[in-house]
């Protein structure tokens, strides 16, 4: 009897100490986060939004201010680190934030958790690409505006990011595209297949992805105009964050060329950049 309580009693102080590990925490994130969202910010901070995100303008109202609140999380949780000298003020803080909530507007969200630290060069930088093919490595060191590693840091260049900024129709953006690598690795692989709510849904968006991107690649082949950047043809993670660019900046010639596609996408995102102002 006394061996049965004894068990009773450890099992229950185990559920207690499992509790605590995964939940508590869990559960002071969450209130934290709720606190974050509803604060209001500075006019320092709304004069930084209004002057170098002029899409926030566009935004409907409530999802101005939503937006203001994934910020808040955002700017909390995520650190900065400037490289070869780059100091990093408030205003680049703010102009990045703004652009990575963007993609999270309308949905459930959980703040590109994977991600903890964005290093930001005053312009393009040099970076290693490796390949493998037959057997053989080859390194090769490139110039780029923007990075995202699978389970690591977003590197951003702040030259382009402020063009990206400020050009919201060109349908370059380097922050949407690096964060929307982010969203896709999430699961794990960089494939351009970021997560569904449901099966159905995901594989809706794979296969509309798959016809697109075949269709993609045989008009650059054939030297056509493309909507979309052709760099989304290099790979399906390409074309995934180069139709994020499209989508938000060049809706409209996206919806007229590819209106299957636009709605798969709108579908994905919970949003609709043709009804904005």
């Amino acid at each position: 009897m006394i061996d049965d309580y004894m068990i009773y009693f450890y099992t229950l102080l185990l559920f207690i100490f499992a509790f605590g590990i995964f939940f508590i925490p869990a559960y002071l994130k969450e209130k934290r986060r709720k606190k974050l969202f509803s604060e209001p910010v500075t006019e320092e901070f709304l004069s930084v939004l209004i002057q170098f995100v002029p899409l926030y303008k566009k935004l409907p109202d409530n999802l101005q201010k939503e937006l203001i609140g994934h910020m808040n999380i955002f700017l909390d949780e995520k650190s900065f680190e400037g490289c070869v000298g780059l100091e990093i003020s408030t205003s680049i803080k703010i102009v990045i934030a703004a652009q990575a909530c963007m993609l999270l507007l309308n949905r459930k969200t959980n703040y590109y958790p994977k991600l903890s630290v964005i290093y930001v060069y005053p312009d393009a930088f040099q970076s290693q690409q490796v390949t493998n093919e037959g057997g053989v490595e080859t390194v090769e060191n490139i110039i780029r505006s923007g990075e995202s590693w699978t389970n690591g840091p977003v590197v951003l260049s702040w030259n382009h990011t402020m063009h990206g900024a400020n050009d919201i129709k060109d349908g370059q953006n380097v922050v949407f595209h690096e964060f929307a690598h982010q969203l896709d690795q999430e699961d794990g692989s960089n494939d351009g297949m970021p997560i569904h709510e449901s099966t159905s849904q995901y594989i809706a968006f794979a296969r509309m992805i798959e016809n697109k991107y075949d269709k993609l690649q045989k008009r650059i082949m054939n030297r056509k105009k493309t909507v979309m950047d052709p760099y989304g043809g290099t790979s399906k993670a390409e074309f995934f964050a180069v139709l994020t660019e499209t989508f938000f900046e060049k809706p409209r010639q996206l919806k007229r060329k590819h209106p299957e596609l636009y709605d798969e996408v709108k579908d994905y995102y919970k949003l609709d950049p043709l009804s904005w102002k």
